[in-house]
């Protein structure tokens, strides 16, 4: 069953049956961290996800914000996609948006909920968020660009499908 909860003229959901992923794809492709994604590969994380989606100002409650959440539901999650439109933010729907998320009985009683984040640390900390306690521990194959044409990627990028390059001696 779907939770909903208003905040001012915006509401807060889980319904993804009115996810609109064309909006979402519209940040997301544009946004850092995912910047040229296709549609489809919205589409198809999106399904394969916990998500939430603020809509608003009502009446025409148009999707201005998303959260999508990566998890087993029993033991780890990974909180990813996280954005609210720039001309909705000031209104507290960033952090309405962590406390929905957090709030919801499927994730609850998690061992670890991980984000990676540039620039939104001091948010993340009011939710009990903060630095890992062993960076050392934490590794990861990063494809930045992978989303881009390729005359676009940055260094380092790979085609999808190809491991990525490494620069150091076969381990």
């Amino acid at each position: 069953m779907s939770r909903r909860e208003d905040h001012g003229a915006y509401f807060l959901s889980d319904d993804p049956a009115i996810l609109d992923l064309d909006a979402v794809h519209a940040y997301l492709t544009r946004s850092y961290w995912s910047e040229g994604i296709g549609r489809d590969l919205v589409a198809r994380a999106a399904a394969a996800s916990l998500c939430y989606g603020i809509y608003g100002p009502t009446p025409r409650a148009l999707q201005v914000g998303f959260a999508r959440v990566i998890t087993d539901t029993a033991t780890y999650a990974y909180l990813c996609d996280v954005y609210v439109l720039e001309e909705c933010r000031g209104r507290g729907l960033s952090k309405a948006l962590m406390a929905f998320v957090l709030a919801d009985p499927r994730l609850q009683g998690l061992r670890r909920f991980a984000l990676m984040t540039r620039d939104a640390q001091g948010l993340y900390a009011k939710f009990g968020f903060g630095p890992m306690a062993d960076p050392t521990r934490y590794m990861e194959i990063a494809r930045p660009g992978m989303y881009l044409a390729p005359r676009q990627a940055g260094p380092g990028s790979v085609t999808p499908g190809t491991p990525p390059r490494s620069d150091g001696p076969p381990a």
